[in-house]
């Protein structure tokens, strides 16, 4: 019986942290869907299990000093994908841009910070911000950041604000 108690557990530990996993394939919508050309990029992608990861962002953030407004920011996130993108290239950058403007994603702000591009992009219904996503550039290397949630304007305006004050 301890056996299959043991058997359970490892194979529920599996099943959750099967998100971890980190692939070499692209897990953003414009490059894992479409046929796009990515030439001599390489992908690193991953989900990040929230369930996981809010604990210690939220104990991060109240070591830091960080407000709680930045607290509860976290509080309304539900899923959070990520990728990097090495040896990527302007064109790509224009491709994604276009494809985000095509299915109705605004441009809400463009940070410029040490030669780095942090643009942050969102679709909305009514009121109600329910995707976000971030992209970083710096030359050839790139981040995306697909965050789903539930956000007001002011949730996405004090955010900008925060982090335009560090």
């Amino acid at each position: 019986m301890k056996i299959f108690k043991n058997i359970f557990f490892v194979c529920c530990t599996l099943f959750l942290m099967q998100s971890c996993v980190v692939s070499s394939k692209p897990n953003i919508d414009f490059f894992s869907k479409s046929n796009y050309n990515s030439q001599d990029a390489k992908f690193a992608s991953f989900n990040v299990p929230l369930f996981l990861a809010k604990p210690f962002i939220k104990k991060a953030l109240r070591e830091e000093g960080e407000s709680e407004a930045a607290i509860a920011m976290v509080k309304k996130v539900s899923k959070i994908k990520m990728m990097t993108v090495a040896n990527g290239s302007e064109a790509m950058l224009k491709d994604y841009a276009n494809y985000l403007k095509d299915n109705n994603y605004e441009d809400w702000a463009t940070i410029k910070h040490d030669g780095d591009n942090v643009n942050i992009r969102v679709k909305q219904k009514g009121e109600i911000i329910n995707n976000m996503l971030i992209t970083v550039n710096s030359k050839k290397d790139m981040v995306f950041l697909d965050v789903k949630g539930s956000f007001t304007a002011d949730d996405i305006s004090q955010m900008i604000n925060l982090a335009s004050d560090k």
